[in-house]
Protein backbone atom coordinates (compact mmCIF):
# COMPACT_ATOMS: atom_id res chain seq x y z
CA UNK A 1 0.00 0.00 0.00
CA UNK A 2 1.07 3.34 -0.61
CA UNK A 3 0.13 7.09 -0.25
CA UNK A 4 0.08 9.44 -2.72
CA UNK A 5 2.03 12.93 -2.79
CA UNK A 6 -0.14 14.81 -5.26
CA UNK A 7 2.47 17.60 -4.70
CA UNK A 8 5.48 15.78 -5.76
CA UNK A 9 3.39 13.55 -8.10
CA UNK A 10 5.56 10.72 -6.06
CA UNK A 11 4.09 7.59 -4.06
CA UNK A 12 5.29 7.00 0.07
CA UNK A 13 4.97 3.12 0.85
CA UNK A 14 2.90 2.37 3.86
CA UNK A 15 4.76 -0.04 6.17
CA UNK A 16 2.60 -3.44 6.52
CA UNK A 17 2.63 -4.43 9.92
CA UNK A 18 1.48 -7.47 11.88
CA UNK A 19 -0.88 -6.99 15.11
CA UNK A 20 2.34 -8.32 17.58
CA UNK A 21 4.32 -5.76 16.07
CA UNK A 22 1.80 -2.99 16.71
CA UNK A 23 0.95 -4.62 20.62
CA UNK A 24 -2.82 -5.28 19.44
CA UNK A 25 -4.81 -7.80 21.41
CA UNK A 26 -7.45 -10.52 19.54
CA UNK A 27 -10.21 -9.85 22.07
CA UNK A 28 -9.44 -6.52 23.12
CA UNK A 29 -9.06 -4.78 19.85
CA UNK A 30 -9.92 -6.71 16.37
CA UNK A 31 -13.17 -7.62 18.02
CA UNK A 32 -13.99 -4.82 19.15
CA UNK A 33 -13.51 -3.01 15.94
CA UNK A 34 -15.41 -5.18 14.11
CA UNK A 35 -18.32 -5.38 16.97
CA UNK A 36 -18.85 -1.45 16.45
CA UNK A 37 -18.50 -1.36 12.46
CA UNK A 38 -19.67 -4.51 10.81
CA UNK A 39 -19.61 -3.52 7.57
CA UNK A 40 -15.94 -3.97 6.96
CA UNK A 41 -17.32 -6.92 5.57
CA UNK A 42 -18.89 -5.37 2.55
CA UNK A 43 -22.57 -5.46 4.16
CA UNK A 44 -24.96 -4.85 6.47
CA UNK A 45 -24.56 -6.85 9.59
CA UNK A 46 -26.20 -6.17 13.33
CA UNK A 47 -24.50 -7.48 16.26
CA UNK A 48 -26.56 -9.21 19.12
CA UNK A 49 -23.43 -11.27 20.82
CA UNK A 50 -19.64 -10.47 21.82
CA UNK A 51 -18.12 -13.61 23.53
CA UNK A 52 -21.64 -15.94 23.60
CA UNK A 53 -21.23 -18.89 25.55
CA UNK A 54 -24.77 -19.78 26.33
CA UNK A 55 -24.47 -23.34 24.82
CA UNK A 56 -25.37 -26.30 27.07
CA UNK A 57 -22.81 -29.01 28.33
CA UNK A 58 -19.99 -26.80 26.86
CA UNK A 59 -17.29 -23.90 28.06
CA UNK A 60 -17.06 -22.98 24.33
CA UNK A 61 -17.70 -19.60 23.52
CA UNK A 62 -17.88 -17.77 20.05
CA UNK A 63 -16.10 -14.09 18.87
CA UNK A 64 -19.11 -12.18 17.26
CA UNK A 65 -22.55 -13.13 16.72
CA UNK A 66 -24.58 -11.02 13.95
CA UNK A 67 -27.59 -11.47 11.61
CA UNK A 68 -27.56 -10.31 8.00
CA UNK A 69 -30.57 -8.53 6.09
CA UNK A 70 -31.79 -12.31 5.44
CA UNK A 71 -32.30 -12.93 8.90
CA UNK A 72 -29.32 -15.33 9.07
CA UNK A 73 -27.48 -15.93 11.85
CA UNK A 74 -23.47 -15.01 11.18
CA UNK A 75 -20.80 -16.48 13.37
CA UNK A 76 -17.81 -14.18 13.06
CA UNK A 77 -14.54 -15.83 14.12
CA UNK A 78 -11.09 -13.47 14.86
CA UNK A 79 -7.17 -14.52 15.06
CA UNK A 80 -4.72 -12.31 14.67
CA UNK A 81 -1.59 -12.98 12.61
CA UNK A 82 -2.30 -16.63 12.06
CA UNK A 83 -5.51 -18.24 11.67
CA UNK A 84 -4.16 -21.46 13.48
CA UNK A 85 -5.56 -24.94 12.16
CA UNK A 86 -8.30 -25.55 13.62
CA UNK A 87 -10.34 -22.56 13.27
CA UNK A 88 -12.72 -24.00 10.46
CA UNK A 89 -13.39 -27.02 12.92
CA UNK A 90 -14.28 -24.59 15.61
CA UNK A 91 -16.41 -22.19 13.85
CA UNK A 92 -18.38 -25.09 12.33
CA UNK A 93 -19.24 -26.25 15.88
CA UNK A 94 -20.27 -22.95 16.56
CA UNK A 95 -22.50 -23.21 13.59
CA UNK A 96 -23.84 -26.50 14.68
CA UNK A 97 -24.67 -24.94 17.99
CA UNK A 98 -26.65 -22.03 16.91
CA UNK A 99 -28.35 -23.82 14.52
CA UNK A 100 -30.96 -24.64 17.12
CA UNK A 101 -31.63 -21.34 18.56
CA UNK A 102 -35.30 -19.93 18.13
CA UNK A 103 -36.37 -16.58 17.09
CA UNK A 104 -37.31 -15.94 20.65
CA UNK A 105 -33.63 -16.93 21.62
CA UNK A 106 -32.18 -15.16 19.72
CA UNK A 107 -34.05 -11.55 20.70
CA UNK A 108 -33.24 -12.15 24.29
CA UNK A 109 -29.59 -13.29 23.19
CA UNK A 110 -29.34 -9.62 21.67
CA UNK A 111 -31.45 -7.83 24.56
CA UNK A 112 -28.55 -8.95 26.71
CA UNK A 113 -26.13 -7.72 24.94
CA UNK A 114 -28.24 -4.16 24.44
CA UNK A 115 -28.30 -4.53 28.44
CA UNK A 116 -24.59 -5.28 29.25
CA UNK A 117 -23.37 -2.81 26.48
CA UNK A 118 -25.80 -0.39 25.83
CA UNK A 119 -28.91 1.67 27.54
CA UNK A 120 -31.96 1.84 27.03
CA UNK A 121 -32.71 0.08 23.94
CA UNK A 122 -34.85 -2.84 22.89
CA UNK A 123 -33.92 -5.97 21.20
CA UNK A 124 -37.62 -5.77 19.25
CA UNK A 125 -37.63 -2.10 18.15
CA UNK A 126 -33.99 -2.24 16.83
CA UNK A 127 -34.75 -5.78 15.02
CA UNK A 128 -37.38 -3.94 13.55
CA UNK A 129 -35.45 -0.93 12.27
CA UNK A 130 -32.68 -4.18 11.20
CA UNK A 131 -34.91 -5.10 8.86
CA UNK A 132 -36.65 -1.78 6.81
CA UNK A 133 -39.49 -1.47 9.57
CA UNK A 134 -41.04 -5.30 9.09
CA UNK A 135 -43.23 -6.11 11.90
CA UNK A 136 -41.40 -7.77 14.43
CA UNK A 137 -43.87 -10.83 14.29
CA UNK A 138 -43.44 -11.55 10.71
CA UNK A 139 -39.60 -11.39 10.79
CA UNK A 140 -38.16 -14.75 10.18
CA UNK A 141 -34.60 -15.04 12.40
CA UNK A 142 -32.26 -18.46 11.25
CA UNK A 143 -34.38 -20.43 9.15
CA UNK A 144 -33.53 -24.05 8.43
CA UNK A 145 -29.71 -24.55 7.78
CA UNK A 146 -29.15 -21.11 6.84
CA UNK A 147 -26.11 -20.15 9.40
CA UNK A 148 -22.99 -18.31 8.25
CA UNK A 149 -19.52 -18.05 9.21
CA UNK A 150 -16.79 -15.45 8.79
CA UNK A 151 -13.07 -15.93 9.31
CA UNK A 152 -11.02 -13.29 9.69
CA UNK A 153 -6.77 -13.41 10.71
CA UNK A 154 -3.72 -11.85 9.02
CA UNK A 155 -2.46 -15.51 7.44
CA UNK A 156 -4.86 -18.21 6.99
CA UNK A 157 -2.89 -21.75 6.74
CA UNK A 158 -3.17 -24.29 3.82
CA UNK A 159 -5.07 -26.57 6.07
CA UNK A 160 -8.05 -23.73 6.78
CA UNK A 161 -8.13 -22.78 3.30
CA UNK A 162 -8.19 -26.13 1.47
CA UNK A 163 -11.04 -27.50 4.37
CA UNK A 164 -13.08 -23.90 3.66
CA UNK A 165 -12.95 -24.59 -0.62
CA UNK A 166 -13.99 -28.32 0.32
CA UNK A 167 -16.89 -26.87 2.61
CA UNK A 168 -17.94 -24.42 -0.26
CA UNK A 169 -18.81 -27.34 -2.46
CA UNK A 170 -21.90 -28.28 0.16
CA UNK A 171 -23.45 -25.23 -0.33
CA UNK A 172 -21.91 -23.60 3.52
CA UNK A 173 -22.06 -20.17 3.24
CA UNK A 174 -18.23 -19.92 4.61
CA UNK A 175 -16.01 -16.32 4.04
CA UNK A 176 -12.05 -15.50 4.68
CA UNK A 177 -11.26 -12.01 5.37
CA UNK A 178 -7.53 -11.25 5.59
CA UNK A 179 -6.63 -8.07 8.02
CA UNK A 180 -3.64 -6.41 7.33
CA UNK A 181 -2.67 -3.38 9.41
CA UNK A 182 -0.24 -0.40 8.25
CA UNK A 183 1.61 2.04 9.76
CA UNK A 184 2.76 5.39 7.91
CA UNK A 185 4.58 7.89 10.39
CA UNK A 186 2.02 7.61 13.84
CA UNK A 187 -0.64 6.75 11.62
CA UNK A 188 -1.82 3.36 11.37
CA UNK A 189 -4.17 1.53 9.21
CA UNK A 190 -6.36 -1.85 8.60
CA UNK A 191 -7.15 -3.67 5.29
CA UNK A 192 -10.30 -5.81 5.33
CA UNK A 193 -9.79 -8.41 1.77
CA UNK A 194 -12.30 -10.92 1.16
CA UNK A 195 -9.95 -13.89 -0.18
CA UNK A 196 -12.59 -17.12 0.15
CA UNK A 197 -14.50 -16.47 -1.94
CA UNK A 198 -12.22 -13.85 -4.41
CA UNK A 199 -15.69 -11.11 -4.19
CA UNK A 200 -15.06 -10.91 -7.90
CA UNK A 201 -15.66 -13.89 -8.42
CA UNK A 202 -17.91 -14.84 -5.51
CA UNK A 203 -21.08 -15.53 -8.21
CA UNK A 204 -19.60 -17.74 -9.95
CA UNK A 205 -18.02 -19.87 -7.27
CA UNK A 206 -21.31 -20.16 -5.80
CA UNK A 207 -22.58 -21.42 -9.23
CA UNK A 208 -19.57 -23.90 -8.78
CA UNK A 209 -20.63 -25.09 -5.24
CA UNK A 210 -24.34 -25.48 -6.97
CA UNK A 211 -23.51 -27.57 -9.60
CA UNK A 212 -21.39 -29.50 -7.46
CA UNK A 213 -23.73 -30.36 -5.05
CA UNK A 214 -26.20 -30.94 -7.57
CA UNK A 215 -23.50 -33.75 -9.54
CA UNK A 216 -23.32 -35.15 -6.12
CA UNK A 217 -27.13 -35.66 -5.79
CA UNK A 218 -27.18 -36.85 -9.59
CA UNK A 219 -24.23 -39.56 -8.54
CA UNK A 220 -26.25 -40.83 -5.75
CA UNK A 221 -29.57 -41.11 -7.30
CA UNK A 222 -28.35 -43.22 -10.18
CA UNK A 223 -26.38 -45.34 -7.73
CA UNK A 224 -29.65 -45.91 -6.19
CA UNK A 225 -31.41 -46.59 -9.04
CA UNK A 226 -28.91 -49.21 -10.27
CA UNK A 227 -29.05 -50.81 -7.10
CA UNK A 228 -32.90 -51.07 -7.28
CA UNK A 229 -32.70 -52.23 -11.00
CA UNK A 230 -29.75 -55.31 -10.35
CA UNK A 231 -32.42 -56.61 -7.44
CA UNK A 232 -35.85 -56.09 -9.51
CA UNK A 233 -34.17 -57.79 -12.26
CA UNK A 234 -32.50 -60.87 -9.99
CA UNK A 235 -36.26 -61.37 -8.59
CA UNK A 236 -37.93 -61.62 -11.89
CA UNK A 237 -34.83 -63.62 -13.72
CA UNK A 238 -35.62 -66.48 -10.91
CA UNK A 239 -39.42 -65.89 -11.35
CA UNK A 240 -38.98 -66.73 -15.23
CA UNK A 241 -35.63 -69.33 -15.02
CA UNK A 242 -38.42 -71.46 -12.95
CA UNK A 243 -40.72 -71.55 -15.86
CA UNK A 244 -38.17 -71.47 -19.15
CA UNK A 245 -34.76 -71.77 -20.17
CA UNK A 246 -34.77 -68.35 -22.19
CA UNK A 247 -32.77 -66.42 -19.71
CA UNK A 248 -30.54 -69.01 -17.89
CA UNK A 249 -27.31 -67.04 -19.19
CA UNK A 250 -28.79 -63.61 -18.26
CA UNK A 251 -27.50 -61.72 -15.34
CA UNK A 252 -29.22 -58.87 -13.45
CA UNK A 253 -28.19 -56.08 -14.88
CA UNK A 254 -27.75 -52.31 -13.57
CA UNK A 255 -28.94 -50.88 -16.57
CA UNK A 256 -33.03 -50.45 -17.93
CA UNK A 257 -33.22 -53.43 -20.05
CA UNK A 258 -32.24 -57.24 -20.42
CA UNK A 259 -32.84 -59.46 -23.23
CA UNK A 260 -32.06 -62.55 -24.78
CA UNK A 261 -32.95 -64.65 -28.66
CA UNK A 262 -35.49 -66.63 -28.97
CA UNK A 263 -33.74 -68.64 -31.34
CA UNK A 264 -35.90 -66.85 -34.23
CA UNK A 265 -33.35 -64.63 -36.23
CA UNK A 266 -34.60 -61.03 -35.66
CA UNK A 267 -37.20 -61.78 -33.06
CA UNK A 268 -35.51 -61.08 -29.61
CA UNK A 269 -36.93 -61.23 -25.99
CA UNK A 270 -36.92 -57.91 -24.02
CA UNK A 271 -37.60 -56.25 -21.02
CA UNK A 272 -37.61 -52.83 -20.46
CA UNK A 273 -38.18 -50.47 -17.31
CA UNK A 274 -39.18 -46.70 -17.32
CA UNK A 275 -39.29 -44.90 -14.76
CA UNK A 276 -43.37 -46.00 -14.56
CA UNK A 277 -43.71 -48.50 -16.63
CA UNK A 278 -42.52 -52.22 -17.60
CA UNK A 279 -42.35 -53.43 -20.92
CA UNK A 280 -42.10 -56.92 -22.49
CA UNK A 281 -41.16 -56.68 -26.12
Amino acid sequence: MYQIDKDKNRIKEISKKTFSELGFKEREHLQEWIAYNPNVFGEELLIIQKEFANFDDTNERLDLLALDKNGNLVIIENKLDDSGKDVTWQSLKYASYCSGLTKENITKIYQEYLDKYFQNENAEENLIDFFNGQDYEEIVLNNGFSQRIILVASNFRKEVTSTVLWLMNYKLKIQCFKTTPYQFNEQLFINFEQIIPTKDAEDYMIGMAEKAQNDIQTQTTLQNRHIIRKDFWKFLLEKINSKSNLFQNISPSKNNWIGTGSGVRGVPYNFVVSGKIALWT
